[in-house]
């Protein structure tokens, strides 16, 4: 038995969508009494820190329906069934940026809600970016702006709260942590 942890006693599927499923479990406790779990279940994502050979990171401004504003990003994108996490990462920084890359290296893979979601983010690095000579159109429900920043101009962005969801401000850090700061 694993700690602390909940047995699922029913599944009720509530919504069945093109990004997100919504479920509720009926769980025994630890304790033995039972509770519900309103649960969303997500295919899993890529995030790309993606940076030039002047340093700067490359980034997307968007719409985000959820928080009714735009905010900077770092390229990301939801992984489609049977694809590799890596394959995603590069699909979605063509895509978004246009740009391609020599080399990609996995960083780290973390959960960003874990009290609700399953949705599991595969963070990498692109190395040795380069403009890709066709590029791939983003969705067709998709309208990104292309921006570069520094490291420092990103520090600000997330004071602003212009960069305001975890996955770029974890990249952010990241970079800031490998002494990217202040570097020309």
């Amino acid at each position: 038995m694993k700690k602390f942890e909940e047995k699922t006693i029913t599944t009720e599927t509530i919504y069945q969508g093109k990004i997100i499923d919504l479920q509720v479990d009926e769980v025994e406790l630890p304790n033995g009494k039972t509770s519900k779990r309103e649960l969303i279940k997500h295919p899993g994502a890529v995030a790309v820190i993606a940076l030039t050979p002047e340093r700067k990171i490359v980034m997307v401004e968007q719409y985000r329906k959820a928080l009714e504003k735009s905010i900077i990003e770092i390229p990301a994108g939801k992984l489609e069934p049977g694809e590799e996490p890596d394959k995603t990462a590069l699909r979605e920084l063509e895509e978004e940026t246009g740009y391609g890359c020599e080399n990609l290296e996995h960083l780290i893979s973390f959960y960003t809600s874990p009290g609700f979601a399953d949705e599991l983010v595969h963070l990498y690095i692109a190395h040795d970016i380069h403009p890709i000579l066709e590029s791939k159109e983003t969705d067709e429900d998709e309208f990104v702006e292309l921006i570069e920043v520094t490291v420092e101009e990103a520090l600000q962005l997330i004071k602003e709260q212009r960069i305001y969801d975890a996955k770029t401000a974890y990249a952010v850090q990241y970079l800031q942590l490998q002494g990217l700061v202040g570097k020309e």
